[in-house]
């Protein structure tokens, strides 16, 4: 190896950051199953039933429960062009997803982020972390009655370059886009969520352990009606 590039790698690893704490595991992919397209209520019954719900059944969401809301959050609709069940200010894409899931069913207790371009589930976190989240959320009490919670979060830097001083007003919008279409599939679920706005930024953070530049925007609760 050139002595140079040996010398700026050397460097480069001399000063990462490291954290001694976080917790690191060896990556589980789950393959989701693919989404239904159609079903039996309408667009206009959805409308008409969402409501927000903070109490849940004790039943265990399924994988395709799971996988179908994932998809209607941050679905692949168009692959030609990466396009998504939510709009996107020009297409720039700063969603992603988080699940923490409690031991029961298809899964294993921890934190999974979706991941739409092959529509499976990754874990990135081990541990039921909904007590942590519940605490960085002003102990709001729907997180931890729920066997499932979404936390959706925006990376500013895939936005911001086209965007600037509008780039997070449009992360928001979208955020906004991305909570609706999953109220409107829940209903055909009879699955209820609500979405909470209410949290430290830091806490939340801290809790998924996201990287610098990506914002926790909302958490949604779920789980199957009682």
């Amino acid at each position: 190896m050139n002595l140079f590039l040996f010398g700026c790698l050397c460097f480069i690893l001399a000063c990462s950051p490291h954290d001694p704490n976080k917790e690191t595991v060896s990556m589980t992919t789950i393959e989701l199953p693919e989404p239904q397209r159609s079903g039996e209520i309408s667009v206009e019954e959805s409308l008409q039933q969402r409501r927000s719900v903070r109490e849940y059944a004790s039943t265990p969401l399924s994988l395709e429960e799971i996988g179908q809301l994932a998809w209607s959050a941050q679905g692949i609709t168009d692959p030609a062009r990466s396009f998504r069940t939510a709009p996107s200010a020009g297409a720039t894409f700063p969603m992603e997803l988080f699940f923490l899931i409690s031991d029961a069913g298809d899964f294993t207790e921890g934190v999974y982020r979706y991941r739409n371009e092959n529509h499976s589930l990754e874990q990135v976190i081990e541990g039921d972390l909904r007590h942590d989240l519940y605490r960085a959320a002003l102990q709001q009490d729907a997180i931890t009655n729920a066997p499932v919670v979404l936390v959706i979060t925006g990376v500013l830097s895939r936005i911001e370059p086209r965007y600037r001083d509008r780039a997070m007003r449009y992360m928001y919008m979208e955020a906004g886009h991305v909570a609706q279409n999953v109220y409107l599939q829940s209903v055909p679920l009879d699955i209820g969520t609500v979405v909470i706005g209410a949290f430290s930024d830091d806490g939340v953070s801290d809790v998924l352990q996201l990287d610098d530049g990506e914002y926790p925007l909302y958490i949604m609760p779920i789980g199957k009606l009682r």
